[in-house]
């Protein structure tokens, strides 16, 4: 055996955490509650937090998906409140310096294809289009007045004094002349959608609001300046781009390239892009020059239909998927904030499978995983629900913080019943063994390694009781309960007493 000393350390495994949820209330009171959280998060392994979009809304109970101002942090009286849903500026400084001090990641949550909630109407001449193909115009052009003017009285010029008007945008979708709701295209010189975007209805360039325009060098200039220097002020580490299929990938390549060469080459950016059709995605990919990651849309819907067929093939898990494709731009999710029940893409994933789908994100050798936050703290509103995986998502992840290491050999000989083992590597040797059911009790006879033998191994779930004894050979017959996992690891393996993780998921609680 050569020297351990010549041989490179190997990584410790990233993990995600989607940092919100649609029904966190609207207290302003959210980046304290994530800042009280981080050392705990960073404890189980969380290494980057993906915020909301926290820019100031039209409105102060707004997501940040109708997004207003991109210069307004939760600084300016604007809007009807200083602070935004989320918190006031001062809120996510102080978060940011303790994700800092803790080696936690910020990603920040970007809406760069509209604008909401404008100042003033503006007179511009526009024609409707049919919402089915927005290639398609419907009648006469005609003067309209909209909602297209954006000058931020509460801010000032302070960062930035560019101001918004109707010639910055594509389109609308409210004519105030006459009250009426349209698919309006803005007409005017080199007035057109944008040909770099999805083909859904004809043209995707459209989604709501005030649709911006990156045909305009000043337009694209200005959300450029921003994004470097939103990560210098906030001490971003990546960016999760809202709605990519929507507004110019020429524009998007850009934008990344240029955050790149100003903040360096390590920048993180995934964007969203939520169709079920890996070729879309990958065709994307390939456009972008691969400078992207984006979400495993595809795997998050086989995880639907597996948990809501019964006695479904296991085995087809990741037919189809982006992971299987693009293992190293696909992040992987279980659940988001548009997914969850009551949302715009609403997918049901029954409870019993959630386990299942985390460790078969968490715990594989392949895709980013995001951890959703409603899953692991709770969802609130009007269909809330506790923290999933029966409060053991939190052991998962620091079960792939610990573990979840080298080379894969994978055991999916049967339909109901599959597993696979880590094998671990020189400076993290211990590995483990993963096995699921969907039907009853389970097992998979699996190689750890010969240098494993005579070593007891133990479920770190607590799930299935008792021993393993790891053969003289390094096969053992791991066991699973019925429509369950087990996560098999060492029972003498470092960080084992760690296991149950004591992981408070009351995040609401006065304190």
């Amino acid at each position: 055996m050569g020297d351990n000393q010549d041989k490179k350390p190997t990584p410790g495994n990233s993990t995600l955490l989607q940092g919100f949820e649609w029904h966190v209330p609207a207290d302003g009171e959210h980046y304290n509650r994530l800042s009280s959280q981080v050392e705990a998060l960073a404890g189980v392994g969380i290494t980057n937090i993906w915020l909301p979009p926290g820019c100031k809304a039209a409105s102060p109970e707004g997501n940040g998906y109708d997004i207003y101002d991109l210069w307004d942090l939760g600084e300016f009286d604007q809007k009807n409140s200083i602070r935004t849903k989320w918190g006031s500026k001062e809120d996510l400084l102080a978060l940011s310096k303790k994700a800092h001090d803790l080696n936690v990641g910020l990603y920040w949550d970007a809406v760069l294809n509209h604008k909401a909630g404008a100042d003033n109407l503006e007179k511009c001449r526009a024609i409707e289009v049919d919402p089915n193909n927005r290639m398609e115009d419907i009648g006469e052009p005609y003067e309209i007045e909209a909602w297209l003017g954006f000058d931020f009285k509460g801010r000032g010029d302070k960062y930035s004094a560019f101001k918004w008007h109707w010639d910055h945008f594509t389109g609308t979708d409210w004519n105030q002349a006459n009250e009426k709701s349209a698919i309006y295209r803005i007409l005017g010189d080199n007035k057109h959608w944008s040909e770099t975007v999805d083909k859904e209805d004809g043209n995707a360039d459209y989604m709501m609001f005030a649709d911006v325009d990156y045909h305009v060098e000043d337009v694209v200039e200005e959300t450029k300046k921003w994004g470097v220097w939103i990560t210098k002020e906030v001490g971003l580490k990546g960016f999760r781009l809202d709605a990519v299929q929507h507004f110019s990938e020429v524009f998007t390549g850009q934008w990344v390239d240029n955050l790149r060469k100003e903040c360096g080459d390590d920048m993180f950016v995934v964007g969203e892009y939520w169709v079920a059709d890996t070729p879309r995605l990958t065709e994307w990919l390939g456009k972008m020059g691969h400078k992207f990651s984006v979400y495993d849309a595809p795997l998050l819907y086989n995880f639907s239909r597996l948990s809501t067929s019964e006695g479904a093939d296991l085995r087809s898990v990741f037919d189809g998927s982006l992971v299987q494709v693009e293992p190293v731009n696909a992040v992987t999710v279980v659940m988001n904030h548009d997914t969850q029940p009551g949302q715009t893409v609403e997918t049901k994933i029954e409870g019993y499978f959630k386990p299942l789908a985390y460790s078969l994100i968490l715990l594989r050798d392949a895709g980013y995983p995001s951890i959703f936050y409603g899953d692991l703290y709770g969802t609130q509103g009007p269909h809330s629900e506790p923290p999933s995986c029966g409060e053991k998502l939190a052991d998962l992840i620091a079960a792939r913080h610990l573990y979840a290491y080298g080379e894969q050999n994978d055991y999916f000989e049967e339909a109901n019943c599959i597993g696979w083992v880590r094998r671990g590597t020189w400076d993290k040797p211990d590995g483990c063994a993963v096995v699921m059911s969907n039907a009853g009790p389970g097992q998979r006879r699996m190689f750890v390694g010969e240098l494993h033998a005579g070593e007891k191994w133990t479920d770190v779930l607590g799930w299935e009781q008792g021993e393993i004894e790891i053969g003289s050979d390094g096969f053992a017959e791991f066991r699973c309960p019925g429509v369950s996992v087990s996560v098999w690891v060492n029972s003498k393996a470092e960080g084992r007493d760690k296991f149950p993780v004591n992981f408070d998921s009351d995040i609401y609680k006065k304190g």
